[in-house]
């Protein structure tokens, strides 16, 4: 039986979606996996091609998705909150990317003021440029 990777779930697909993220940056690390950095911190990482989403979440979140079959706590991160998200889940492409997106703004909110605001992430409507 073959298995089918949703897009994001393959190291093209994976990179292509962070790079949309504001101010994220990719790098390979570990055993060549794609690692997403917002401010130098991880949020997000594709452990192996193709492969498992790793990704920070809230703790509600991180209660309720390690309930579901194909979703466990992420080796190394559990502890801070994170989940590694097999293509035996329950979720759609659409949601691991959700997920990702919000791992991005969980810790994207984490960085100091003056960090968020060198990477464009902390502009005010009234200081945004016009």
């Amino acid at each position: 039986m073959s298995v089918t990777y949703p897009t994001i779930m393959r190291r093209e697909g994976f990179e292509a979606f962070v790079a949309r993220l504001p101010a994220a940056t990719l790098v390979r690390q570990w055993r060549d996996d794609s690692v997403a950095k917002v401010g130098g911190k991880i949020f997000a990482l594709l452990d192996r091609d193709p492969g498992e989403v790793w990704c920070k979440v809230s703790d509600m979140s991180f209660d309720l998705l390690t309930e579901l079959p194909g979703i466990r706590p992420a080796p190394y991160f559990a502890r801070a909150g994170w989940v590694a998200i097999s293509v035996d889940s329950p979720l759609e492409a659409a949601e691991v990317e959700a997920y990702v997106a919000e791992a991005h703004r969980l810790v994207a909110a984490k960085l100091s003021k003056k960090l968020r605001q060198q990477l464009g992430l902390d502009v005010s409507p009234i200081e945004a440029p016009i």
